[in-house]
């Protein structure tokens, strides 16, 4: 059985929101692509007080000056789309209510027919969380645990309840309800996140690392912990891969640099689907200059993902 490709939506400054997203969702639709993603950068601090991650000295893009919300972004696509399953990898949980996130996630999958695939993670911007978070850094994993009980319970039948340190629901009707259960996925990059994923959640959402082996590596991890867990639910997967234009002083024509870089994504694409992933999204948005050219790079892309066997 084939992998599952998904494209990431156009989220950065080049892009026109209202007008590229619809478009390329789409084509996206339209020429093969199994699903469309968003990710969430909430601001671009300046000057940066972090590197990129958390990395020291690593630079933010400058794409993501102006970064356009996930939600909204996933909205538009769900407009513009019948079959496409509509994903987020990731949305940074702890910098939303509860409450609202689940409501917010079940209305796009009542409206979308059931598409939805909530993909959560943590974050690492400390500036996000000082602008937007419900509460401070250090406690980033509690709430991510209360956001994943939170929507099991809206999601669920009524009456709710919930009785957080966060969110409190005595007994209520909420709704509208999702068209069938989402299914919540998680980043999961260290050990106590592993255990969250496997007692709780529904599937991993990893981002290529470098060389296939140590994604491999955490894989088997993953899944040798769900064994010693007692998990019995199949780990649901897709890999994200991000693919970037490098600047070059002797970049000349841009197609012919494009092309290259393609062919990069597609070596990349090979040797991870040999892991045995069910799905990978490439987020190809840093490649294009406009979104005609994100629609062509994308074209190539699937075009040569599936004549390479992926």
């Amino acid at each position: 059985m084939a992998t599952r490709l998904g494209l990431g939506l156009p989220q950065m400054q080049q892009y026109a929101l209202g007008k590229d997203v619809p478009d390329v969702a789409r084509a996206a639709e339209r020429i093969g692509y199994d699903s469309l993603w968003v990710f969430e950068r909430a601001l671009y601090p300046e000057p940066a007080t972090q590197g990129l991650y958390g990395i020291e000295g690593m630079a933010w893009p400058d794409e993501y000056r102006n970064t356009a919300d996930p939600l909204v972004t996933l909205t538009l696509a769900a407009a513009a789309t019948e079959r496409v399953r509509l994903g987020t990898s990731v949305l940074v949980a702890p910098l939303h209510v509860p409450f609202q996130l689940a409501k917010a996630l079940g209305s796009l999958d009542a409206a979308s027919g059931g598409r939805v695939i909530a993909g959560f993670g943590t974050g690492w911007s400390l500036d996000e969380y000082a602008a937007s978070g419900v509460r401070p850094f250090e406690k980033r994993g509690a709430v991510l645990d209360e956001v994943i009980a939170v929507c099991r319970k809206v999601w669920g039948p009524d009456p709710v309840v919930h009785d957080g340190p966060i969110t409190k629901i005595a007994s209520a009707v909420v709704g509208p309800k999702p068209a069938r259960p989402i299914p919540i996925m998680l980043a999961a990059g260290n050990e106590r996140a592993r255990r969250r994923l496997v007692d709780h959640a529904d599937g991993w959402l990893p981002v290529n690392i470098g060389k296939p082996e140590l994604i491999a590596a955490q894989w088997r991890r993953l899944r040798e912990l769900a064994d010693e867990r007692g998990r019995t639910e199949p780990i649901q997967t897709v890999l994200r891969v991000n693919s970037y234009r490098l600047p070059r002083a002797d970049e000349g024509d841009g197609r012919r640099l494009f092309q290259a870089r393609v062919d990069q994504t597609i070596e990349d694409l090979v040797a991870h689907a040999q892991i045995g992933f069910e799905e990978i999204m490439v987020d190809l948005q840093s490649l294009a200059r406009d979104a005609e050219e994100l629609k062509d790079i994308a074209a190539e892309v699937l075009e040569k993902a599936r004549a390479a066997g992926v």
